[in-house]
Protein backbone atom coordinates (compact mmCIF):
# COMPACT_ATOMS: atom_id res chain seq x y z
CA UNK A 1 0.00 0.00 0.00
CA UNK A 2 1.25 3.48 -0.85
CA UNK A 3 0.79 5.67 2.19
CA UNK A 4 -0.73 9.15 2.00
CA UNK A 5 1.01 11.62 4.30
CA UNK A 6 -0.73 14.40 6.20
CA UNK A 7 0.42 18.01 5.73
CA UNK A 8 2.11 17.87 9.16
CA UNK A 9 3.96 14.68 8.22
CA UNK A 10 5.10 16.23 4.95
CA UNK A 11 6.47 19.21 6.88
CA UNK A 12 8.53 16.84 9.04
CA UNK A 13 9.81 15.24 5.85
CA UNK A 14 10.64 18.68 4.51
CA UNK A 15 12.77 19.39 7.59
CA UNK A 16 14.72 16.15 7.11
CA UNK A 17 15.02 16.64 3.36
CA UNK A 18 16.30 20.20 3.73
CA UNK A 19 19.02 19.01 6.07
CA UNK A 20 20.08 16.57 3.36
CA UNK A 21 19.94 19.29 0.71
CA UNK A 22 21.95 21.77 2.76
CA UNK A 23 24.65 19.25 3.68
CA UNK A 24 24.97 18.19 0.03
CA UNK A 25 25.37 21.86 -0.92
CA UNK A 26 28.12 22.22 1.68
CA UNK A 27 29.83 19.06 0.46
CA UNK A 28 30.03 20.14 -3.19
CA UNK A 29 33.01 22.51 -2.82
CA UNK A 30 34.82 19.90 -0.72
CA UNK A 31 34.81 17.43 -3.62
CA UNK A 32 38.22 18.22 -5.04
CA UNK A 33 41.40 16.33 -5.84
CA UNK A 34 43.14 15.00 -2.75
CA UNK A 35 40.13 14.68 -0.42
CA UNK A 36 39.37 11.18 0.83
CA UNK A 37 35.86 9.80 0.70
CA UNK A 38 36.11 9.16 4.46
CA UNK A 39 36.72 12.88 5.02
CA UNK A 40 33.56 13.69 3.07
CA UNK A 41 31.62 11.18 5.15
CA UNK A 42 32.96 12.57 8.43
CA UNK A 43 31.92 16.09 7.42
CA UNK A 44 28.45 14.87 6.39
CA UNK A 45 27.79 13.08 9.68
CA UNK A 46 28.94 16.05 11.74
CA UNK A 47 26.78 18.52 9.83
CA UNK A 48 23.67 16.30 9.84
CA UNK A 49 23.86 16.07 13.61
CA UNK A 50 24.61 19.78 14.02
CA UNK A 51 21.47 20.55 12.03
CA UNK A 52 19.37 18.49 14.43
CA UNK A 53 18.91 15.34 12.38
CA UNK A 54 20.08 11.73 12.55
CA UNK A 55 21.96 10.09 9.64
CA UNK A 56 19.54 7.75 7.84
CA UNK A 57 22.05 5.45 6.15
CA UNK A 58 24.42 4.84 9.09
CA UNK A 59 23.70 1.29 10.27
CA UNK A 60 20.85 0.79 7.77
CA UNK A 61 20.98 -2.91 6.86
CA UNK A 62 24.55 -2.80 8.14
CA UNK A 63 25.73 0.11 5.96
CA UNK A 64 28.77 1.59 7.77
CA UNK A 65 28.57 5.30 6.87
CA UNK A 66 26.42 8.43 6.69
CA UNK A 67 27.20 9.12 3.03
CA UNK A 68 27.36 6.98 -0.08
CA UNK A 69 30.28 8.19 -2.24
CA UNK A 70 30.38 6.61 -5.70
CA UNK A 71 33.13 7.59 -8.13
CA UNK A 72 33.19 7.31 -11.93
CA UNK A 73 31.99 3.79 -12.88
CA UNK A 74 30.49 3.33 -9.39
CA UNK A 75 26.74 3.84 -9.66
CA UNK A 76 25.48 3.76 -6.07
CA UNK A 77 26.35 2.67 -2.52
CA UNK A 78 30.08 3.40 -2.62
CA UNK A 79 31.43 3.00 0.93
CA UNK A 80 33.65 5.89 2.12
CA UNK A 81 37.23 4.95 2.93
CA UNK A 82 40.35 6.78 4.16
CA UNK A 83 42.18 4.91 1.40
CA UNK A 84 39.99 6.25 -1.44
CA UNK A 85 41.12 9.65 -2.70
CA UNK A 86 39.25 11.80 -5.20
CA UNK A 87 41.33 12.56 -8.29
CA UNK A 88 41.18 15.39 -10.80
CA UNK A 89 38.61 14.62 -13.47
CA UNK A 90 36.52 12.27 -11.31
CA UNK A 91 32.76 12.54 -11.14
CA UNK A 92 31.52 11.82 -7.63
CA UNK A 93 27.99 10.83 -6.62
CA UNK A 94 26.99 11.90 -3.10
CA UNK A 95 23.86 10.18 -1.74
CA UNK A 96 22.56 10.81 1.76
CA UNK A 97 19.51 10.57 3.99
CA UNK A 98 18.45 12.11 7.30
CA UNK A 99 15.72 11.62 9.89
CA UNK A 100 13.85 14.29 11.86
CA UNK A 101 10.75 13.71 14.02
CA UNK A 102 10.61 10.11 12.79
CA UNK A 103 10.44 11.03 9.09
CA UNK A 104 13.03 10.59 6.37
CA UNK A 105 14.51 12.71 3.59
CA UNK A 106 16.82 11.41 0.85
CA UNK A 107 18.68 13.10 -2.02
CA UNK A 108 21.71 12.70 -4.27
CA UNK A 109 23.88 14.80 -6.56
CA UNK A 110 26.85 14.11 -8.81
CA UNK A 111 29.77 16.52 -8.54
CA UNK A 112 32.75 17.13 -10.83
CA UNK A 113 36.19 17.11 -9.16
CA UNK A 114 37.87 19.87 -11.14
CA UNK A 115 37.72 19.81 -14.93
CA UNK A 116 36.06 16.68 -16.30
CA UNK A 117 35.76 15.27 -19.81
CA UNK A 118 33.03 16.57 -22.11
CA UNK A 119 31.44 13.09 -22.02
CA UNK A 120 31.36 13.12 -18.21
CA UNK A 121 29.89 16.63 -18.15
CA UNK A 122 27.19 15.63 -20.63
CA UNK A 123 26.34 12.51 -18.63
CA UNK A 124 25.85 14.64 -15.54
CA UNK A 125 23.68 17.12 -17.43
CA UNK A 126 21.51 14.43 -19.03
CA UNK A 127 21.05 12.59 -15.73
CA UNK A 128 20.10 15.78 -13.89
CA UNK A 129 17.71 16.77 -16.67
CA UNK A 130 16.14 13.30 -16.67
CA UNK A 131 15.22 13.91 -13.03
CA UNK A 132 13.63 17.22 -14.04
CA UNK A 133 11.66 15.37 -16.72
CA UNK A 134 10.43 12.86 -14.16
CA UNK A 135 9.38 15.58 -11.72
CA UNK A 136 7.49 17.34 -14.51
CA UNK A 137 5.42 14.17 -15.01
CA UNK A 138 4.33 14.02 -11.36
CA UNK A 139 0.82 15.16 -10.43
CA UNK A 140 -2.27 13.70 -8.82
CA UNK A 141 -4.05 11.54 -11.40
CA UNK A 142 -0.91 10.64 -13.35
CA UNK A 143 0.34 7.09 -13.38
CA UNK A 144 3.64 6.04 -11.86
CA UNK A 145 4.61 4.61 -15.25
CA UNK A 146 4.43 8.12 -16.70
CA UNK A 147 7.13 9.25 -14.26
CA UNK A 148 9.33 6.21 -14.87
CA UNK A 149 8.99 6.52 -18.64
CA UNK A 150 9.99 10.19 -18.57
CA UNK A 151 13.48 9.24 -17.32
CA UNK A 152 13.91 6.44 -19.85
CA UNK A 153 12.66 8.52 -22.76
CA UNK A 154 15.03 11.42 -22.06
CA UNK A 155 18.00 9.13 -21.42
CA UNK A 156 17.44 7.16 -24.61
CA UNK A 157 17.01 10.32 -26.68
CA UNK A 158 20.46 11.38 -25.47
CA UNK A 159 22.18 8.03 -25.97
CA UNK A 160 22.43 7.08 -22.30
CA UNK A 161 21.45 3.78 -20.68
CA UNK A 162 19.24 3.49 -17.59
CA UNK A 163 20.27 1.29 -14.67
CA UNK A 164 17.51 -1.24 -14.02
CA UNK A 165 18.73 -3.08 -10.93
CA UNK A 166 18.26 -0.09 -8.63
CA UNK A 167 15.19 2.10 -8.32
CA UNK A 168 13.66 5.04 -6.54
CA UNK A 169 11.16 4.36 -3.79
CA UNK A 170 8.43 5.62 -1.56
CA UNK A 171 9.69 7.33 1.58
CA UNK A 172 8.26 8.64 4.84
CA UNK A 173 8.33 6.91 8.23
CA UNK A 174 10.79 4.50 6.63
CA UNK A 175 13.67 5.12 4.24
CA UNK A 176 12.20 2.68 1.74
CA UNK A 177 8.44 2.35 1.35
CA UNK A 178 6.12 1.35 -1.47
CA UNK A 179 6.17 1.90 -4.39
CA UNK A 180 9.35 0.91 -6.17
CA UNK A 181 10.10 3.56 -8.81
CA UNK A 182 12.18 2.21 -11.71
CA UNK A 183 13.72 4.62 -14.18
CA UNK A 184 11.95 2.92 -17.06
CA UNK A 185 8.33 2.07 -17.67
CA UNK A 186 5.26 2.23 -19.86
CA UNK A 187 3.15 5.42 -19.91
CA UNK A 188 -0.29 4.92 -18.43
CA UNK A 189 0.81 1.92 -16.34
CA UNK A 190 1.25 1.47 -12.62
CA UNK A 191 -0.50 3.01 -9.62
CA UNK A 192 -2.40 6.27 -9.90
CA UNK A 193 -0.58 9.05 -8.04
CA UNK A 194 -2.51 10.83 -5.32
CA UNK A 195 -1.84 14.07 -3.47
CA UNK A 196 0.11 13.36 -0.29
CA UNK A 197 2.15 10.47 -1.65
CA UNK A 198 5.86 10.99 -0.96
CA UNK A 199 8.47 9.61 -3.32
CA UNK A 200 12.24 9.51 -3.74
CA UNK A 201 12.89 9.71 -7.49
CA UNK A 202 16.49 8.93 -8.47
CA UNK A 203 17.72 8.46 -12.05
CA UNK A 204 20.95 6.47 -12.43
CA UNK A 205 22.39 6.64 -15.96
CA UNK A 206 25.49 5.19 -17.62
CA UNK A 207 27.46 6.25 -20.68
CA UNK A 208 27.80 2.62 -21.74
CA UNK A 209 25.67 -0.43 -21.04
CA UNK A 210 23.16 -0.77 -18.22
CA UNK A 211 24.50 -4.00 -16.70
CA UNK A 212 25.61 -3.78 -13.08
CA UNK A 213 28.08 -5.70 -10.90
CA UNK A 214 28.23 -5.44 -7.09
CA UNK A 215 31.74 -5.43 -5.63
CA UNK A 216 32.97 -7.83 -2.97
CA UNK A 217 32.11 -5.34 -0.22
CA UNK A 218 28.47 -6.26 -0.83
CA UNK A 219 27.44 -2.63 -1.41
CA UNK A 220 29.29 -0.81 -4.17
CA UNK A 221 27.47 -1.20 -7.50
CA UNK A 222 29.51 -0.50 -10.65
CA UNK A 223 28.78 -0.52 -14.36
CA UNK A 224 29.75 -3.92 -15.71
CA UNK A 225 31.58 -2.40 -18.68
CA UNK A 226 33.39 0.21 -16.58
CA UNK A 227 31.59 3.14 -18.17
CA UNK A 228 30.89 6.34 -16.23
CA UNK A 229 27.68 6.62 -14.21
CA UNK A 230 25.81 9.54 -12.65
CA UNK A 231 23.04 9.74 -10.05
CA UNK A 232 20.63 12.47 -8.94
CA UNK A 233 17.73 12.25 -6.48
CA UNK A 234 15.00 14.33 -4.87
CA UNK A 235 12.40 13.58 -2.22
CA UNK A 236 9.04 14.96 -3.33
CA UNK A 237 5.39 15.12 -2.31
CA UNK A 238 2.70 14.66 -4.94
CA UNK A 239 0.29 17.62 -5.21
CA UNK A 240 -2.92 18.11 -7.17
CA UNK A 241 -1.14 19.99 -9.96
CA UNK A 242 2.46 18.78 -9.75
CA UNK A 243 4.97 18.06 -7.03
CA UNK A 244 6.50 19.76 -4.03
CA UNK A 245 10.27 19.15 -4.03
CA UNK A 246 11.07 18.69 -0.34
CA UNK A 247 14.83 18.29 -0.79
CA UNK A 248 15.59 21.73 -2.17
CA UNK A 249 18.04 23.77 -0.14
CA UNK A 250 16.27 26.60 1.68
Amino acid sequence: MIEIKTPAEIESMRKASRVVAEVLQELKPLVKPGVTTAELDKFAERRVRELGAVPAFLGYRGYPATLCVSINEEIVHGIPSPKRTVRAGDIVSLDMGAVIEGFYGDAAVTVAAGAVSPQARRLMEVTSRSLDEALAAVRAGARLGDVCHAVEKYAAANGMSVVREFTGHGIGRHLHEEPSIPNFGRPGSGPVLKAGMTLAIEPMLCLGGADVVVKNDGWTAVSADGSLAAHYEHTIAVTEDGCDVLSRAS
